[in-house]
């Protein structure tokens, strides 16, 4: 199987950026600090606070790559399934797509306007391009969290369908996207 995809399999780029951004996505949350913001800038949370926001960046940089591939690259040819399945697989891959752009967005906006700078390992510091407004930061901050559960419940969903389609349906949906063997 070569890089692009054909008519009943992604290809390997695809399913290499899909992976990828599944595993940074639950790498993120795993090591997301939590709580107050005084706890999340305290020094002893610096390290995963800048192993979060690093995976983060890589999820939007990786999410961009993968919407440029995903239009010069050839989809399987989608299977016959009632309306609503077409719909609800649209709106949750739309919505994916949604939250993986904005889940690293809304971290940056949140944090510059609580006036911290965004750390990144190797890069180093970015500073806050505007002054500190933690009447906009704080909510932001809090949104993040809230999107960031709601993408895990999402990427939850669509695993459960994945799983669902092939072993009820068995209609070969999952397997267009999991890496050949050997």
């Amino acid at each position: 199987m070569g890089l692009s995809g054909s008519a009943n399999r992604y290809g390997n780029v695809a399913i290499w950026l899909h992976w990828l951004t599944a595993g940074l996505v639950v790498a993120a949350y795993i090591v997301s600090p939590e709580g107050r913001e005084a706890r999340i800038y305290a020094p002893g949370s610096d390290f995963s606070r800048t192993l979060h926001e690093t995976l983060g960046m890589l999820v939007l940089a990786l999410t961009v790559l993968r919407l440029a591939w995903r239009q010069a690259d050839r989809r399987p040819e989608p299977l016959p399934q009632p309306r609503w399945m077409r719909i609800a697989s649209t709106a949750t891959h739309h919505l994916l797509y949604l939250l993986l752009i904005a889940v690293p967005l809304v971290a940056i906006f949140g944090a510059w306007f609580q006036g911290h700078p965004l750390t990144l390992f190797v890069i180093g510091d970015i500073a806050p391009p505007m002054a500190a407004m933690r009447a906009i930061g704080n909510p932001l901050a809090e949104f993040h969290g809230l999107l960031g559960d709601a993408i895990l419940w999402l990427a939850g969903l669509h695993a459960a369908a994945g799983i669902f389609h092939h072993y009820i349906l068995r209609d070969g949906v999952l397997t267009a996207m999991l890496p050949r063997r050997g």
